[in-house]
C-alpha cells in the first residue's frame, strides 16, 4: 500500500531483504502505524527490537515489524510560550499540542541498574523521560515539575535536536557505580519561543542521580557552548556521533552571508567545553547544506558519509540539488587540530600570515601565542587556552554522486570489501551506490519505498547488514540477491551486494556461496566482464526425434569439480543422462523420441547452464501443406525425405515401398515430385455456360483413374479426368465437361483445382485456381458493362424483360453498339464563384466507360469544366473543377460522351459574392473572439469551400453560414497589428474593403480582489490588469465537482493503488459562470457565479476569449468559498412582532461570519423604500444608521417597512420595523384620557419614573459607547484619502530622510550627554559637565579624602545605612533623593555590579514596606533613593539597545511629525499648531495660509548655490528661519548648527533691494493693545523669492520669539512681551483675555471643556493620527518586540521582580503586571518616548512636545491593566487610539509573557554585561565631582549619619565611623574625635 492511499495519521514501516532496483516491493514487510511524521529510529541488536517514535505515538517491534508496545505521548495541553506545568490561568495561550519526538536514545544499564530509552518530546520545553527497553510502556523516570534546567529538547516541530550518550569517570564525586557517570551531550537549533538562552550545545546529567541532583538537568559544572547572541548562533543540528576519544557535532550555520556546513569536536573527557573546536566542511558544486550523515568505514577506514543540498539564495531553504560527499575521520581530526594549534601557539594565523583560526560564537576571548607543546600537552584544552574554535579554512570534498532529487539520508555498509552507501531522497526512493576506492561513487539503483514521502535522516542496517530499515512518512529496504532466480538477471542487477553462484543455483551475496574463493564459481553482479556459464557450441545442432544420438557440448568457464562429482544432461522432460566431462569439452546421449528444443546441464538439481539443440519431425513438416505435401517435406530445411507411394515423409533414407524422393539437399536439379503445374485451358470460365478445364502435370503414370476437384466456397465438385501423355514426358488431364453455376456478388469467383489419384491428392502449384465470372454482377448500366475487360465476352443485350449484362453466347438479340446518352440525377454544389476553381460533383448514370470519355466533354452554364481523374467514377460520378466565368450567368450541366450528351435539370449560378462588414473589428492575439462577416451571396459553393482567413491566420467557422452572414471564431496570431479579413470561396478571395481587423496584446491581469466569496455568489470581483477591453465576452468560472463524483473518484484510486494500474479520469468538468462587465482597458468587474453547497469548488479562472487566467496565477493566492453569512431576524424574540426603533439611534442586526466573505461597502441595506445607511460590519453585528422618518414600505401586504439585506445574490428580509413616535398612537378620546390620567396617575408614574429611570441609565450608557464607536470610525474612514494622500506625501520625504540616516546616520548623543540629561534633568551645570573647584594647595588632601569616601562606598553596609540615614531626614526632599542617587551612579559607575546588588537589596526593602500596605502602589513614582537609582540603571543598560534598535524608529518618528507640524500653521506665540495630536494645542481657527517656495542661497566654500525651502505664508519670520536652518543643515545635530536668533534673514531682489526681515519692526500692526508678529504675508514676500541668511548685525533691533528648551519647562519665552503695554500675537489671540474678570474665567473654561469638539477638529486630528500611525507602530514594535531577544536587563529585572512576588506569596498577576510597568514602560520607555533630545540631538518645540505627550499616554495606557473604555465624555486624546490601545496592549502582554517563559537564570550574563558597560562608560563619568557633591550632603547630615553608624553592631567592627570621620579631616580640616 502506497502513502498517498493512507490517511494522514497512518504512516508506512516498510523491510526491505537485500532487493534490486528493477523489480517490485513484494519481498517488503510493512505495517501501518500512527504518528505522521515519524522522526526516529533505533535499533537494539541485543534484545532484537526496533524503536520508532513518531508524532504522539511511540512504539516497540520486533525485527519483523510485529508490534510489542505502543505508548500515546500527546497531544496534551501546552504552549511553547509558558513554562511547566501548565496552569491555564497563567497560561492563556495554552491548547491540546502534538507532541513531536525529538530524541530517541539508548541508555545502556549498569552493574544491576538495567539500561532504559531516552524519550525526548517537543512539549513543555523539551523535557525527557525514561522508560523500559524491555517494555516502553513502564515508565523509569519522568518528572511532573521540571525546572528550567531540564528542559532539553526544541520545542517546535521543525527545529532539530540531536544527542549522544556518552560515559566518563566521576572525578568530582564519589559514589556510583565504579565512579562511573553518564552524561548526554545534546545540540539543539534556537527557537524564537520559549526559555532564550539554553546554549546549542549543552551537557545533560544522567547517572548517578542522587539529590539534589535531577536526570536530564544541566548542572553547573557540566559543561556548555557559551555564545554571545543566540538568534545569531542558530545551529541547525544533523547529526551527532561518538568516535573515539571524542564527540562530533554537524550542523548549517550562517556565515556572513552564506549558510555553511560545520563539523564540531569536544572530548568526551571535558566537562568545560575548552577542547571545543570546529571547521566548514566544504562540498565542492555548491552544496552547503548537510541533511543527514553516517559514521562508516571506507577502504577500512573511518569515514563521515554527509549528504548535501544546495541552498536556495542565501537562505537555509534547501533545493532539490545535492550530493554525497565523503570525508575522511583522519583529515578531519587533522583540520580540527590544526585549527587548535595555529590558535593556541600563532595567535590564529597560519605561516602566510593568514587567518586560519579564529574565536567564534562572539565571547571574550581570543586567539594566543602560547608554548609549541601546548597542544600536546593540552589535547583537550584548558583553563589558560582559548576557546571555542573555529577553523577558516574548510575541509574539502568532491561529490561521490551527484542528484536532482534532494538527498535526505544516507547509511552504508561493507559487502565483500566494497563500500556500499544506501541514499534516501524526498521522494521517498532508496538510491544504491557503489563507492570506489578513489572516492568516486557508481549508482547502481534505486528503488521506490514510499512514492511522495520523503525519507527520514534515520537510516539503519540491522546487525547482520542483510536488512535496511528505512523511514519514510513510513520505513525501509536494502537489497535483496535472493530475488533473482537466474544468473542472467542476477548479473543484470549490478548490485554489488549480489553475485551468480553457478553450483547452487542462486543469487546471493559472496560469503554466502559455500565455493566463493574458487574460480568461476562466484560470479559477481558488479564485474562488468562477468558472464554467465554458457554453452558456446553444439554438435550436432539439429536431429530427428526418432533416433538416438551423441550430442557434444563446448561449455568455457565450467566450474571446477571434486573428483566424485559429476554433471547430467537432461533434454526437456525426460530423465537425466551422465554427462562424460572432458575439460570444457562435455558429451550427452540423447534418447529417441526426444521432442524438446531444451538442453540442461545439471549439478544434481542445480542447473547450471542450458543450450539448444533442435529435433525436428518429418512427419509434421509434410502436413504443414496440405495441398502439395511432398514438396513440403522435400524443400524444408531439415533431412527429409518422400516416400510418394506411402505418401510419407521420413528422416530414413528407404521407403517401405522401396521408392524415394531425396530431400533438394541430397538431390540437387528439379524435383521429382508428382506435381499438377498449370491450367492448359483458359482459367476463365464463365457461370451458366457448359465449360472444359485441361490441367498439365509431370512425374505421374498414364495408367491409374484421375478425378478433377474443383472447390467452391467449400464444396467440391468432383470431375472424372482423361489422361494424355504428352512428348516431354508431361501429361494432360482433360476434365469431363461442366456448367458451373454460383450466386456472386461480384464480377468473378477464384476456385482451386486439383487432381487426386484415389484418395490421395497430387500436388498443385501454388495459385492454381479457376476464375468463375457473372457479366450481370455489378455491371448495372450499359457503360459499367461495356467497361468490363474484352477477355471476359461481356456484352449489353437489350433483350426482353430489361436490358442487361450478359456473357455473349447468352444474348438472344444483337447486342448493343452505342449506349444511351448520359442522364444527370444530382450537382453538388448549385453555384460557384465568378473565378471558378472549386469542384462540382455530378452524379448519374452512363456517364462514360472510361476516364477519357468525358475529357472536354462537361461544360457548366456554357463554361468547360474539367473532370478530375481522381473523383471520376465509371458511368455513375464525375467531378470537375469549375473554370472562370467572367461574370455572374446561369446555364444547365451538359456532359457529353461520345456523340450522346446529358443535361441536368436543374441551373448552375456562377455568383459574386461580397463582403460588407465585419463586428468587431479587435481582438487579443491569442484569439477566441467571435467575428461576424456580413455581406452578401456568402453561400457560394458548398461550406468545405468556404475558409476565412485573419492574414494568414485562419478564422474557424463556428456556425451555419447563411446568404448574408458568416460567423468565424479567431485563431491565435504571432504578432498585434492590423491584418485583412479574407474570406475563400474555393481559390476565388474575396476581402472587405477598408475594412481590417487589429490583433492586440492579449489582455493581462494584474489583480483581482477580494478572493473570497460566498455560495450564493453575487459578490464582485473588481478585476485590474491591462488591455481588458480586448476581450469580446471576459467570463468568471468556476470548475465544480459534485460530492458522488468525488466519492467515485476515491472508490477509483482506491481500487487503482490496490491493482497498481494506471487510472484515467473522464469525467466531465462542470462549470458554473456569470459574464464580466468591462469597465475600461484597465478595470473590469465580475459578480461570483453562485455555487452549490453540495459540490467542491476545484478552481476558478477568467476565460478572456482564448485567454485563460487561473486565480491562483495571478498572485499566487487560491480563491475561497464560503458557507453563506447568517443574519439574524432583528426581533429574535418574537418574529411576527415588529421591531420598535427610537429614531437617532442606529439598528443592531446580529449574525454569524458577515466579513468572511464580504465588506461593509458591499452591503446595502434597506428598510422600506429608503436605504439604511450601513456604518459598520464586523463578524457578527451589522449596524445600519436609518432614515429619521419611518420610509413607507414596498410590499402592499404590510404598512410597516421591513428591514432588508443584500450581500451579492444573497437577500435577507430581517423583519418588519416600527418606529417609536406619537403620532403612530391610536387615537383616545380625550375624556377617557382624563379619566385614566385621574385614577391611575400615582401608582403608574411613580413605577414608570423608577423603572424608566433604570433602563435609560444603562441603555444611554451603551447606547452612548457605540455610537462614540460608530462617529470615530466613520470620521476615520472619511479622512482615510486624505490620510493616504498624507501619508504619500510624508513616506516620499521619510525615504529621503532614510537617506540622510544611512549617511550622516541617527543624531544620537553620546553616552556623556545622555547620562547627564537622564541622571540630572533640567539642570544647566550638571556635575557631569564640572571640574573639582578647589585650591591648589588643598587638592591632594581632598582627592585623597574623596578616594577614601569612594571605598566606603564600595561597603555595603556603609551605603544602604548612609542612603536609610537620608531618607530618614525631614529637610531631604524629593528632588535631594533623586540629585543623591545620580550622584551614587556617577561615583559607582565603575562597579556597576556591585551598583546592582545594592539596588537590588535596597529594593527588596521597599518591596517589604509596599507588601505590608498596598503592592500596586510601588515603584509608581519616583519616591526614594532607590526608585531613582532603578532609572539610572535601566538608562545605562539600555543605552546600546537605543542606539541600535529603538533610536532610529525614534528618531523617524520625530522627523515625521516634524514633517507633518511644519506643513501647516504654528502659532508662534501659543504654540498651538493646525496639525496636531493634542486637541489642547489644536488650532481650531481656519487660518488662510499657502505654500510658498524660497530660494535661499547657501554659501558653500566659496560658491553660492541656491537651495529650494518651502515655507508658509503665515510663518513668522524665526519660523521661516527654523525651516531654512532645518533644510540647510539636513541630517546635522540641531546642537551643530547655528541658532536662528544669530542670523539675520534677508529678502533680495534685484542688484540693490536688500530687506532684512524680522518678527518685530517698526511695520509691525498694532490694533488697540494687541501687536502682531510679521510674516512673510506682512511682508509680501512672493513665490519664488531669493533670501539669504546672514550674520545678525550687533544693532539689529528685531524682536524674534523664541522657543528655548528647558526640561519641565516648554512653553515658548515671549521677550518684550509686555513692551509697552502691548500683546504680542500671531494667528490667533490669547482666549485669556487680561479684561475679563477672574470669576468669569473658570466658567468659560468649563464651557469650553463641555463644548463638544466640532467634527471638522477631530477630522484634523484623526487626518494627523493616521498619517503618523506607521512610525508610532514602528516605535512601539521596536520596543516591544519580542522577535529578537529582549535586553538581558530587562529579563534579569523581570525575573528579580518575579521573584520577590514569589517569595512575597503575591499571585495577583495584576500586581507583578503593575511592577513590570513601573519599572520599565513608565520610569524610563514614557520618559524616553516625551523626551527625544534624551537620546537624540533634536530640539523639541513646544507643537512637537504636544504630540509626543499624546503618543507617550497612549504608551501609558497600553501598558496598564484597567480595561480600556471610551465614552462621549472620554478625553479626545484617549478616543483617538481607541482602537489601536488593545492591539497595543496584546503586544506588551506578550512582551511580558515571553520574557516571563524564557529560561531564568541569566544573572551570570547580566554580571558579564555590566562588567562590560562599566569599563565601557567609566571615563565618561567625573567620580570625584560626584564623590564630592555627595560629601556635602554628609556634612550636612554628618552627625546623624555618624550616629547611625556607630549604632549598627556590624558597623562598628568594620570601623565605619572611625573611617568616615577621616574622609572628613581629609575633605574639610573638620575636626573630630580622632
Amino acid at each position: 500500500m502506497l502513502a498517498s492511499s493512507i490517511p494522514p495519521s497512518l504512516l508506512l514501516l516498510l523491510l526491505h531483504i537485500l532487493s534490486p532496483f528493477s523489480q517490485p516491493v513484494d519481498a517488503s514487510i510493512h505495517v501501518e502505524l500512527k504518528g505522521a511524521p515519524l522522526s526516529h529510529l533505533l535499533l537494539d541488536p541485543g534484545a532484537g527490537h526496533i524503536y520508532v517514535g513518531g508524532v504522539n505515538n511511540l512504539y516497540q517491534l520486533t525485527t519483523d515489524l510485529e508490534v510489542l508496545s505502543h505508548v500515546k505521548t500527546g497531544p496534551y495541553r501546552d504552549s511553547p510560550e509558558c513554562l511547566p506545568p501548565i496552569v491555564l490561568q497563567e497560561c492563556p495561550s495554552a491548547k491540546d499540542t502534538d507532541n513531536y519526538n525529538k530524541l530517541l536514545l539508548m541508555e545502556t544499564g549498569q552493574g544491576a541498574e538495567p539500561g532504559s530509552l531516552i524519550v525526548c518530546g517537543s512539549l513543555f520545553q523539551g523535557i525527557c523521560e525514561k522508560r523500559s527497553l524491555s517494555n516502553i510502556s513502564q515508565l523509569i523516570y519522568q518528572t511532573s515539575n521540571p525546572v528550567d534546567t531540564q528542559y532539553v529538547a526544541a520545542n517546535a516541530p521543525g527545529v532539530s535536536t540531536v544527542a549522544v550518550v556518552i560515559t566518563t569517570k566521576n572525578k568530582q564525586e564519589g559514589g556510583g557505580d565504579g565512579d562511573v557517570l553518564r552524561l548526554m551531550l545534546v545540540g539543539r537549533s534556537y527557537t524564537s519561543k520559549g526559555p532564550g538562552d539554553i546554549p546549542p550545545i549543552t551537557t545533560r546529567w544522567l547517572f548517578p542521580v542522587v539529590p539534589p541532583r535531577r536526570a536530564f538537568s544541566q548542572e553547573e559544572e557540566l559543561g556548555k557552548l557559551v555564545v554571545g547572541s543566540y538568534s545569531d548562533y542558530n545551529n541547525h543540528f544533523v547529526k551527532a556521533v561518538v568516535h573515539g576519544n571524542h564527540v562530533y557535532f554537524l550542523f548549517s550555520r550562517r556565515h556572513k552571508k552564506e549558510y555553511r556546513t560545520y563539523a564540531s569536536r569536544l572530548c568526551i573527557s571535558d566537562r568545560s567545553f575548552y577542547s571545543y573546536v570546529e571547521v566548514p566542511l566544504l562540498c565542492q558544486g555548491g552544496y552547503n547544506l548537510a541533511q543527514g550523515a553516517w559514521l562508516g568505514n571506507h577502504s577500512g577506514e573511518p569515514h563521515l558519509f554527509v549528504v548535501m543540498a544546495a541552498g536556495q539564495a542565501s537562505t537555509p531553504v534547501a533545493t532539490n540539488r545535492s550530493a554525497l560527499c565523503v570525508y575522511g575521520m583522519a583529515e578531519l581530526d587533522t583540520m580540527l587540530r590544526r585549527a587548535q594549534e595555529v590558535c593556541y601557539t600563532e595567535g590564529g594565523q597560519g605561516s602566510g600570515g593568514k587567518e586560519e583560526a579564529y574565536i567564534e560564537y562572539g565571547v571574550s576571548s581570543k586567539c594566543l601565542k602560547l608554548p609549541k607543546d601546548s597542544l600536546s600537552e593540552y589535547p583537550c584544552g584548558g583553563e589558560h587556552t582559548p576557546n571555542p574554535i573555529a577553523s577558516a579554512v574548510p575541509l574539502k570534498a568532491t561529490p561521490i554522486v551527484n542528484s536532482t532529487i534532494q538527498l535526505t539520508a544516507v547509511t552504508t555498509a561493507t559487502e565483500a570489501g566494497h563500500t556500499i552507501a544506501f541514499l534516501g531522497d524526498r521522494k521517498g526512493q532508496l538510491q544504491k551506490v557503489l563507492v570506489i576506492s578513489n572516492q568516486s561513487g557508481h549508482l547502481y539503483g534505486s528503488e521506490l519505498v514510499d512514492s511522495g514521502s520523503a525519507v527520514s535522516a534515520d537510516l539503519l542496517l540491522d546487525e547482520n547488514q542483510e536488512h535496511v530499515y528505512v523511514l519514510t512518512n513510513s520505513m525501509v529496504p536494502v537489497s535483496s540477491c535472493e530475488k533473482q532466480t537466474d544468473c542472467r538477471s542476477c548479473l543484470a542487477v549490478r548490485d554489488p551486494y549480489c553475485g551468480w553462484c553457478v553450483l547452487e543455483g542462486r543469487c546471493s551475496r559472496k560469503h554466502q556461496c559455500q565455493r566463493h574463493l574458487q574460480p568461476n564459481h562466484w560470479l559477481w553482479s558488479f564485474e562488468p566482464t562477468s558472464q554467465c556459464v554458457t554453452v558456446q557450441s553444439l554438435q550436432p545442432a539439429n536431429h530427428s526425434k526418432e533416433e538416438q544420438t551423441q550430442v557434444t557440448l563446448s561449455v568455457p568457464q565450467l566450474p571446477a569439480l571434486a573428483e566424485e562429482e559429476s554433471l547430467s544432461c537432461i533434454f526437456g522432460l525426460l530423465p537425466p543422462q551422465p554427462a562424460i566431462v572432458m575439460g570444457n569439452s562435455i558429451t550427452c546421449q540423447s534418447l529417441p523420441r526426444s521432442t524438446s528444443h531444451h538442453l540442461s546441464l545439471m549439478f544434481g538439481h542445480v542447473t547450471v547452464t542450458t543450450g539448444n539443440m533442435t529435433f525436428y519431425d518429418c512427419m509434421a513438416v509434410s502436413r504443414l501443406n496440405q495441398s502439395s505435401q511432398c514438396l513440403a517435406c522435400v524443400s524444408s530445411v531439415w533431412r527429409c525425405n518422400w516416400c510418394p507411394l506411402d505418401q510419407l515423409c521420413t528422416h530414413n533414407h528407404s521407403c517401405p515401398n522401396q521408392h524415394i524422393i531425396l530431400n533438394h539437399r541430397d538431390s540437387p536439379g528439379p524435383t521429382s515430385c508428382p506435381l499438377v503445374y498449370a491450367l492448359q485451358s483458359s482459367a476463365l470460365v464463365p457461370m451458366g455456360l457448359s465449360a472444359t478445364v485441361v490441367l498439365r502435370g509431370r512425374n505421374l503414370d498414364d495408367e491409374a483413374p484421375y478425378v478433377c476437384v474443383v472447390e467452391i466456397e467449400g464444396s467440391r465438385i468432383n470431375l472424372t479426368a482423361s489422361v494424355e501423355k504428352m512428348h516431354d514426358n508431361t501429361h494432360t488431364f482433360t476434365c469431363r465437361q461442366h456448367q458451373f453455376q454460383h450466386p456472386v456478388s461480384q464480377l468473378q469467383y477464384s476456385a482451386p483445382v486439383y487432381l487426386r489419384r484415389g484418395e490421395r491428392r497430387i500436388d498443385a502449384s501454388p495459385g492454381l485456381r479457376l476464375q468463375l465470372y457473372d457479366c450481370s454482377a455489378g455491371q448495372s448500366d450499359c457503360s459499367q458493362c461495356r467497361a468490363v475487360p474484352k477477355e471476359y465476352g461481356c456484352v449489353w443485350c437489350p433483350g426482353s424483360p430489361a436490358p442487361s449484362c450478359v456473357y455473349n453466347r447468352t444474348c438472344s438479340s444483337e447486342p448493343a453498339d452505342t449506349c444511351p446518352p448520359p442522364q444527370i440525377t444530382k450537382v453538388e454544389p448549385a453555384s460557384g464563384p465568378l473565378e471558378g476553381g472549386i469542384l462540382v460533383t455530378i452524379t448519374g448514370s452512363n456517364l462514360g466507360m472510361k476516364y477519357e470519355d468525358v475529357v472536354g466533354g462537361v461544360t457548366v452554364a456554357g463554361i468547360q469544366c474539367l473532370p478530375q481523374s481522381k473523383g471520376y467514377k465509371i458511368s455513375t460520378r464525375v467531378v470537375c473543377e469549375l473554370q472562370p466565368s467572367g461574370k455572374q450567368k446561369e446555364g444547365p450541366i451538359l456532359v457529353t460522351v461520345g456523340t450522346t450528351r446529358g443535361r441536368s435539370t436543374k441551373m448552375f449560378t456562377y455568383q459574386d459574392p461580397r463582403l460588407q462588414d465585419l463586428v468587431p473589428n479587435k481582438g487579443p492575439v491569442s484569439g477566441g473572439t467571435r467575428l461576424t462577416i456580413k455581406g452578401r451571396q456568402l453561400l457560394t459553393g458548398q461550406t468545405s469551400d468556404l475558409s476565412a482567413f485573419l492574414g494568414t491566420q485562419p478564422c474557424y467557422i463556428v456556425e451555419e453560414v447563411n446568404d448574408t452572414q458568416l460567423v468565424c471564431q479567431t485563431g491565435s496570431s504571432n504578432r498585434t497589428g492590423l491584418v485583412p479579413v479574407r474570406v475563400l470561396f474555393g481559390k476565388a478571395e474575396r476581402t472587405i474593403p477598408n475594412i481590417t481587423f487589429h490583433y492586440l496584446e492579449d489582455p493581462v491581469i494584474t489583480n483581482a480582489i477580494p478572493a473570497e466569496s460566498f455560495y450564493a455568489g453575487g459578490r464582485v470581483i473588481r478585476v485590474e490588469g491591462r488591455n481588458l477591453d480586448v476581450v469580446q465576452q471576459p467570463i468568471i468560472s468556476v470548475w465544480v465537482e459534485p460530492l458522488e463524483i468525488q466519492r467515485v473518484k476515491r472508490k477509483k484510486r482506491l481500487a487503482l493503488l490496490t491493482s497498481k494500474q494506471q487510472l484515467v479520469f473522464n469525467s466531465t468538468m462542470t462549470t458554473v459562470s456569470e459574464r464580466c462587465s468591462i469597465l475600461s482597458s484597465s478595470q473590469m468587474t465580475c459578480p461570483t457565479p453562485r455555487v452549490n453547497p453540495e459540490v467542491k469548488v476545484k478552481g476558478v479562472w477568467f476565460q478572456l476569449d482564448n485567454v485563460r487566467v487561473h486565480y491562483e496565477s495571478i498572485k499566487g493566492k487560491s480563491f475561497t468559498y464560503y458557507p453563506n453569512p447568517v443574519l439574524f431576524p432583528i426581533n429574535r424574540e418574537n418574529l411576527d412582532v415588529p421591531f420598535r426603533f427610537k429614531p437617532g439611534g442606529v439598528i443592531a442586526v446580529e449574525g454569524q461570519d458577515l466579513t468572511r466573505a464580504m465588506s461593509k461597502e458591499e452591503v446595502k441595506a434597506w428598510l422600506g423604500d429608503q436605504e439604511c445607511d450601513v456604518k459598520t460590519l464586523d463578524s457578527t453585528h451589522l449596524y445600519c444608521d436609518p432614515p429619521e422618518v419611518q420610509p413607507l414600505s414596498v410590499d402592499d401586504s404590510n404598512e410597516l417597512p421591513s428591514l432588508k439585506v443584500f450581500m451579492g445574490n444573497l437577500q435577507v428580509d430581517l423583519g418588519l420595523v416600527q418606529y417609536d413616535s406619537n403620532s403612530l398612537l391610536p387615537a383616545v378620546p380625550l375624556a377617557a384620557q382624563i379619566g385614566l390620567g385621574a385614577g391611575a396617575a400615582v401608582i403608574i408614574l411613580s413605577v414608570l419614573v423608577i423603572i424608566l429611570m433604570y433602563r435609560r441609565k444603562s441603555k444611554q450608557a451603551l447606547r452612548d459607547y457605540k455610537k462614540v464607536l460608530l462617529q470615530l470610525e466613520t470620521l476615520e474612514i472619511n479622512v482615510g484619502d486624505q490620510c493616504r494622500k498624507e501619508f504619500t506625501d510624508l513616506m516620499t520625504e521619510m525615504m529621503d530622510l532614510s537617506s540622510d540616516v544611512g549617511g550622516p546616520g541617527v543624531p544620537l548623543l553620546d553616552y556623556r550627554i545622555y547620562a547627564e540629561r537622564v541622571f540630572f534633568p533640567g539642570q544647566q551645570t550638571a556635575p557631569l559637565s564640572r571640574q573639582l573647584d578647589l585650591p591648589e594647595s588643598r587638592r591632594q588632601t581632598v582627592e585623597q579624602g574623596l578616594q577614601q569616601l569612594n571605598n566606603l562606598l564600595n561597603n555595603r553596609l556603609f551605603l544602604t545605612r548612609f542612603i536609610h540615614t537620608l531618607e530618614a531626614q525631614q529637610g531631604f526632599s524629593q528632588r535631594d533623593r533623586g540629585y543623591v542617587a545620580s550622584l551614587l551612579t556617577m561615583a559607582l559607575h565603575d562597579k556597576l555590579e556591585y551598583f546592582t546588588e545594592v539596588m537590588k537589596s535596597l529594593l527588596q526593602d521597599l518591596v517589604q514596606q509596599y507588601v505590608a500596605k498596598n503592592p500596586k502602589l510601588m515603584l509608581r513614582r519616583t519616591e526614594t533613593v532607590v526608585e531613582k537609582m532603578l532609572t539610572n540603571w535601566m538608562s545605562i543598560c539600555l543605552y546600546s539597545f537605543l542606539k541600535e534598535v529603538a533610536g532610529e524608529p525614534l528618531y523617524m518618528l520625530y522627523r515625521a511629525i516634524k514633517y507633518q507640524v511644519d506643513k501647516g500653521p504654528v502659532d508662534a506665540v501659543t504654540g498651538k499648531a493646525k496639525r496636531t495630536l493634542n486637541d489642547s494645542h489644536l488650532l481650531r481657527e481656519d487660518i488662510e495660509y499657502c505654500s510658498v517656495t524660497l530660494t535661499v542661497l547657501v554659501k558653500n566654500g566659496v560658491e553660492v548655490q541656491p537651495c529650494p525651502v518651502k515655507v508658509l505664508d503665515t510663518d513668522t519670520i524665526t519660523q521661516v528661519k527654523d525651516k531654512i536652518l532645518d533644510q540647510v543643515y539636513r541630517g546635522a545635530p540641531f546642537s551643530q548648527r547655528p541658532s536662528a536668533d544669530s542670523l539675520d534673514l534677508e529678502w533680495r531682489s534685484g542688484q540693490a533691494g536688500h530687506l532684512t526681515l524680522s518678527d518685530d519692526d517698526v511695520t509691525a500692526v498694532v490694533q488697540g493693545r494687541w501687536k502682531r508678529l510679521n510674516t512673510l504675508q506682512h511682508y509680501k514676500v512672493p513665490d519664488g523669492a531669493t533670501v539669504a541668511l546672514i550674520p545678525r548685525s550687533q544693532s539689529s533691533g528685531g524682536v524674534g520669539v523664541n522657543q528655548v528648551f528647558q526640561t519641565g519647562e516648554k512653553t515658548p519665552m515671549l521677550e518684550g512681551e509686555e513692551e509697552e503695554g502691548l500683546r504680542l500675537w500671531h494667528l490667533v489671540k490669547s482666549s485669556e483675555d487680561p479684561e475679563i474678570p477672574k470669576h468669569r474665567k473658570s466658567s468659560m473654561r468649563e464651557r469650553e471643556r463641555a463644548k463638544a469638539i466640532p467634527e471638522i477638529y477631530l477630522t484634523r486630528l484623526l487626518s494627523m493620527k493616521g498619517t503618523l500611525q506607521k512610525f508610532v507602530d514602528d516605535v512601539f514594535v521596536a520596543i516591544l518586540s519580542t522577535k529578537r531577544p529582549p535586553p538581558i536587563a530587562v529579563r534579569f529585572f523581570f525575573d528579580f521582580l518575579d521573584d520577590m512576588a514569589e517569595k512575597h506569596g503575591i499571585d495577583d498577576p495584576e500586581t507583578v503586571h503593575i511592577w513590570k510597568t513601573n519599572s520599565l514602560p513608565l520610569r524610563f520607555w514614557v520618559n524616553i518616548l516625551k523626551n527625544p533630545q534624551f537620546v537624540l540631538d533634536v530640539q523639541v518645540t513646544d507643537s512637537i512636545d504636544a504630540v509626543l505627550s499624546v503618543i507617550a499616554q497612549t504608551f501609558i495606557d497600553s501598558c496598564t491593566t484597567s480595561e480600556h473604555k471610551v465614552g462621549r465624555d472620554s478625553p479626545v486624546n484617549k478616543l483617538l487610539y481607541a482602537r489601536e490601545i488593545p492591539r497595543y496592549k496584546q503586544l506588551v502582554e506578550r512582551y511580558y509573557s515571553d520574557i516571563h517563559s524564557a529560561a531564568s537564570g541569566c544573572y551570570q550574563e547580566m554580571n558579564s554585561t555590566l562588567t562590560e558597560l562599566s569599563g565601557s562608560f567609566a571615563s565618561e563619568m567625573n567620580n570625584l565631582v560626584a564623590l564630592h557633591e555627595l560629601y556635602k550632603y554628609i556634612n550636612k547630615y554628618y552627625d546623624q549619619i555618624i550616629m547611625s553608624l556607630e549604632e549598627d553592631s556590624s558597623g562598628q567592627k568594620m570601623q565605619l565611623a572611625y573611617r568616615l570621620q577621616q574622609v572628613a579631616a581629609l575633605v574639610e580640616n573638620k575636626v573630630t574625635d580622632l
